[in-house]
């Protein structure tokens, strides 16, 4: 199973290949994508993506995570969060939301067994 390819990215809008719906953040892993509603583990963007936020993701089998703070990188990523994401085995990629997506579609076009969160606005 292949992880779907992101089709459209703009401020506060993201849209994944074979898929109907659109989201403001989202998360993708190979064969899925839903919204990530950072309400369900009381995220912000201080201190930012929680091990909670990735731990679906890295259910998924994944080999890599890339992660998107967002337009103006205002979401912070704390190293416990990358501590959790490596100690799973799983290599971690955090940039620019535009910068990760671009990196996101090339691991994917490259088959890799990639999963993604990625927050669209600032």
């Amino acid at each position: 199973m292949t992880s779907p390819e992101i089709d459209c990215l703009s401020w506060g809008l993201m849209k994944v290949k074979g898929c109907s719906s659109s989201y403001k953040d989202c998360k993708v892993w190979p064969g899925g994508s839903r919204t990530w509603d950072w309400r369900e583990t009381g995220t912000n963007h201080h201190p930012g993506v929680q091990p909670a936020d990735v731990e679906e993701v890295l259910k998924k089998g994944i080999e890599q995570l890339v992660i998107g703070r967002g337009m103006s990188e205002a979401l912070q990523v704390p190293p416990s969060t990358l501590d959790y994401v490596e100690r799973a085995g799983v290599s971690v990629t955090v940039l620019q939301t535009e910068k990760a997506v671009a990196e996101y579609n090339r691991l994917v076009r490259q088959g890799a067994k990639v999963g993604g969160v990625f927050h669209s606005t600032c």
